[in-house]
């Protein structure tokens, strides 16, 4: 079996308005077999730094239906450790989502590197801001 590349990201909404629009892109990248989500956590910090956080059928009714499409794997990758740290940073009355994802698409790339003799030996992101930027200096010419 194949594994590929293990990321996370934290998405924070301000004012506690997270209202399940990722939901759909998340769906649409689980089945084209792009990622495959491991675990997913959101987390809510009330008004008064009050921390709750909960899987997705502990959303509300209307947020967790647009979450019931998405495929997940929920392996409790996610620890009450991390959710501490995570929630330390959030504003008070905001929420975020911490998302655990594994990149499928470079699992099969991997594996046919490694099934033609090669071995991947780095593997880095390159800043947004700097991909902003070099997009924006190569249009203007």
């Amino acid at each position: 079996m194949s594994i590929g590349p293990v990321e996370y990201i934290v998405v924070q909404f301000p004012g506690n308005q997270f209202n399940g629009g990722i939901a759909p892109e998340l769906k649409s990248l689980v089945d084209s077999g792009t990622i495959r989500i491991i675990d997913l956590v959101f987390i809510a910090k009330g008004p008064e730094g009050n921390v709750a956080f909960f899987e997705i059928d502990g959303l509300d009714h209307e947020v967790s239906a647009a979450f019931l499409d998405v495929p997940a794997q929920i392996e409790g990758l996610i620890n009450e450790d991390d959710i501490a740290l995570i929630a330390a940073e959030l504003e008070p009355n905001s929420s975020a989502a911490l998302l655990v994802w594994e990149n499928t698409w470079a699992g099969r790339f991997a594996q046919a590197v490694m099934g033609a003799g090669g071995q991947v030996v780095l593997r880095d992101h390159i800043p947004y801001e700097a991909v902003v930027a070099a997009v924006e200096a190569a249009a203007a010419g």
